[in-house]
């Protein structure tokens, strides 16, 4: 295994997730797409560097070397920054500046690196002084069929300043998702064609190879017992 890793729910309603690993050795694996973005802080010979990342609009390959010690913050969709609108880092991950050998700078101002343990307090102080908010419309929008009493123009534009992302994307990328999901446990390649919606085997391989870097069948043999 290349990565150890532990994984937490969050207090805060502006994180998905909180996750700390390291990397056991060097390598390179597919990853997915992802419509998400992190802030992530990785120790490395003694040396900290504050990233934001993504979101990644498609899968890829990624590299890592051995001995890194990870903290990733997964933000929830429809939280951003609003003096760094997340459309400026997607498929990119921007190393934020020192401040000194345990703080970054963020917004004007100097912020302590984070650990698995007080991460909470860490994003709470970000809301607190406005730098991470949350866009009401994008979350339901997302989450029903509802649509909100604006023109589309504006929501257009508010999910790609928000997320980086136009709503159709995510949309797309969420069906690659929960395809996979069907793949992993055992459902056929023709019933998950037809039950997350694709128009056929040919339409799902397509949209799978696009965000999540496999096709159905490398999934299902992913997912096969030794």
């Amino acid at each position: 295994m290349s990565f150890v890793f532990e994984e937490r729910l969050s207090d805060s309603p502006y994180v998905e997730s909180i996750t700390k690993g390291r990397t056991t050795h060097h390598g390179s694996t597919i990853r997915p797409a992802e419509t998400h973005w992190h802030m992530v802080f990785s120790k490395h010979n003694g040396t900290t560097y504050p990233i934001v990342v993504g979101p990644w609009s498609k899968s890829g390959i990624v590299e890592y070397g051995e001995g890194a010690e990870i903290l990733w913050i997964k933000f929830k969709l429809g939280t951003y920054m609003p003096h760094h609108p997340t459309k400026k880092f997607l498929n990119s991950e921007t190393i934020l500046p020192d401040a000194s050998s345990k703080s970054f700078w963020l917004n004007g101002s100097a912020w302590q690196v984070p650990d698995f343990e007080n991460a909470d307090v860490f994003i709470n102080r970000l809301v607190h002084k406005d730098v991470l908010v949350c866009d009401a419309i994008v979350n339901t929008t997302l989450q029903s069929d509802y649509l909100p009493d604006m023109p589309s123009r504006t929501i257009r534009h508010r999910f790609l300043h928000t997320t980086g992302l136009s709503q159709n994307h995510i949309r797309q990328l969420q069906r690659a998702q929960q395809a996979q999901a069907m793949l992993a446990q055992g459902v056929s390649i023709l019933d998950t064609t037809f039950e997350a919606g694709y128009y056929d085997q040919p339409h799902l391989t397509r949209s799978l190879k696009q965000f999540i870097g496999h096709t159905p069948a490398q999934i299902i043999q992913m997912n096969q017992p030794d």
